[in-house]
């Protein structure tokens, strides 16, 4: 829960880019203090008022988004209809959970709470145990404290159950805190030309090593300029057995026995193309999930990058979704890529395909939403509910890996973010609907 929202901070200092806030980098200081106070506030129970005031506010938040998104529900037809209401009325669920506890006392809300710290941190601890990315034993620990903050929750102790809801909510307020008086002092120290991926906060797996030092401003392209186009290969589609998130999201067999995990490129016409895959076929046969997946040096492999999108389509097949951004910088773009690829090294879960377009696609993102009014920029990408689910979706990818369904649905909500900004709440969330749910057919031979 607080790296989402960690993250989801994070994407928006990215979108809106380092240079409105390195000159008033004590403006997030001071705000972050203030988080940090409040959380000691809410964990310590110092004020009942300060406590229901958050609460009314978290809870009203997410009834307001849950709202927002009914009108877009109502235009879908059929099952989809019943499948797309399960969002808004999860996020009104919830709302109505927080709101309940200043009426009514914590007791749902702390079981609501519990539920989502075992979820969530049984998914964080089991999948570093699994990949054993670089700083996987961070990731475990959080996922650890995540399960000790439900036991907290469901027993109430050490705590008395008056106290352990409010310290669970000043943690996660407390932990936004730090992170904005920690991106306050690593902007004032930033240099102009330096990307805000070189930023520590964003480095912990090396996915932005090569994020790009230029000299002097980096413009948007312009209107006629060709659209960067992230094309995606699914497995779902030749998927022997279904298994809806583990075919989608993970890797499939097709009906020859082949291992698939779907692949994903990214193009920006006439002369970049951006696919790494492994020089040989992958094939995991004998070998445990552990092994298959594990992130670290040992499972390194030679690469290969792909030539055009004409050849691969030749040589295999044609992408099943391709997904066009066409506000972005495309001078940090080919910056990134030009020290991309000089190592080709390939790592099925820390430096693959889906890895290095989700990289790509963040370093041309960078200050896309650059303006006068950074602060107000900043305000509405926070409340903006495709912000939340780009935030989820880098989630998932930090604590597994990227992979081509995740990049599919990042770069679905990026483009709804940066290119149709103007389109309310609900159009917004009826465009989600309709591209999420679809049915892609996938491939059936090896991938990156």
């Amino acid at each position: 829960m607080s790296l989402s929202g960690g993250l989801m901070l994070k994407l928006a200092f990215l979108l809106i880019g380092p240079a409105a806030f390195r000159a008033r980098w004590y403006v997030l200081g001071i705000a972050g203090g203030l988080l940090v106070v409040l959380a000691v506030m809410l964990a310590a129970g110092l004020s009942q008022m300060v406590t229901q005031a958050t609460y009314i506010a978290l809870g009203g938040g997410f009834v307001l988004t849950g709202l927002a998104m009914l009108p877009a529900v109502v235009s879908l037809r059929g099952e989809r209809r019943w499948r797309g209401l399960i969002r808004p009325a999860a996020s009104i669920a919830a709302g109505g959970l927080v709101l309940s506890a200043v009426f009514l006392g914590g007791s749902a809300m702390a079981l609501a709470f519990a539920l989502a710290f075992i979820l969530d941190g049984f998914v964080r601890a089991g999948m570093a145990l699994i990949v054993r990315f670089t700083g996987w034993v961070v990731s475990c620990l959080c996922g650890a404290a995540e399960l000790g903050l439900a036991v907290m929750l469901l027993s109430g102790w050490p705590l008395s159950p008056g106290l352990n809801l409010p310290f669970c909510v000043g943690l996660f307020v407390g932990l936004s805190g730090w992170l904005l008086i920690r991106l306050g002092l690593m902007l004032r120290g930033l240099e102009d030309e330096a990307a805000i991926l070189l930023l520590p906060v964003f480095g912990a797996r090396g996915w932005y090593d090569h994020a790009p030092v230029l000299i002097g401003d980096s413009p948007l392209n312009r209107p006629d300029d060709p659209p960067i186009l992230v094309r995606v290969w699914t497995p779902t589609g030749q998927a022997r057995s279904r298994r809806p998130v583990i075919d989608r999201y993970l890797a499939a067999t097709d009906a020859d026995g082949a291992f698939s995990t779907g692949h994903a490129t990214l193009e920006l016409a006439p002369d970049l193309y951006i696919s790494h895959c492994p020089a040989t076929d992958f094939d995991p046969a004998g070998r445990s999930l552990v092994n298959v997946l594990h992130g670290g040096a040992g499972n390194d492999v030679p690469g290969i990058f792909q030539r055009s999108y004409d050849d691969e389509v030749q040589d295999w097949r044609a992408a099943d979704v391709s997904v066009a951004i066409r506000r972005y910088s495309a001078r940090r773009l080919r910056a990134f890529w030009a020290g991309y690829k000089q190592d080709a090294t390939y790592n099925i879960t820390n430096r693959n395909c889906s890895v290095v377009v989700a990289a790509a696609l963040e370093a041309a993102l960078e200050g896309v939403f650059a303006g006068p009014y950074p602060w107000a920029r900043l305000l509405w990408l926070l409340t903006d509910p495709d912000m939340w689910v780009a935030a989820m979706i880098r989630s998932r990818a930090t604590s597994m890996t990227w992979t081509p369904g995740l990049v599919l649905d990042y770069a679905r909500t990026l483009s709804r973010l940066v290119d149709h900004r103007d389109r309310s709440w609900g159009r917004r969330f009826q465009g989600f609907l309709a591209r999420i749910d679809d049915d892609t057919p996938g491939m059936g031979a090896n991938a990156g």
